[in-house]
């Protein structure tokens, strides 16, 4: 099964590289697609992973688009920033 979810926050390369490895840590996620130009991130796995999912997206600081205000949306930024950067070292 695949099944997509709509982020914000993500820039580059780095951004996808973080994404991907972190999906694909997830039991149940066999793995991770990231358009960075419209962000998204395609997963295969079971759609019952999804919470586990965007739980984990919003803490490397990608949040489902919509989801994230204010302070919160400042706390997501500031994090993918720091994401960002070890997905460019890692990869």
């Amino acid at each position: 099964m695949r099944f997509s979810v709509q982020v914000d926050n993500i820039k580059c390369g780095g951004c996808a590289n973080t994404i991907r490895k972190k999906m694909t840590d997830i039991e149940g996620v066999t793995a991770a697609e990231v358009d960075i130009d419209n962000g998204v991130v395609t997963i295969d796995g079971d759609e019952s992973v999804r919470p586990t999912v965007v739980e984990t997206l919003l803490k490397a600081g990608y949040p489902e688009s919509g989801s994230a205000e204010g302070m919160s949306a400042l706390k997501a930024k500031a994090s993918s920033f720091v994401s960002c950067a070890v997905g460019r070292l890692d990869g």
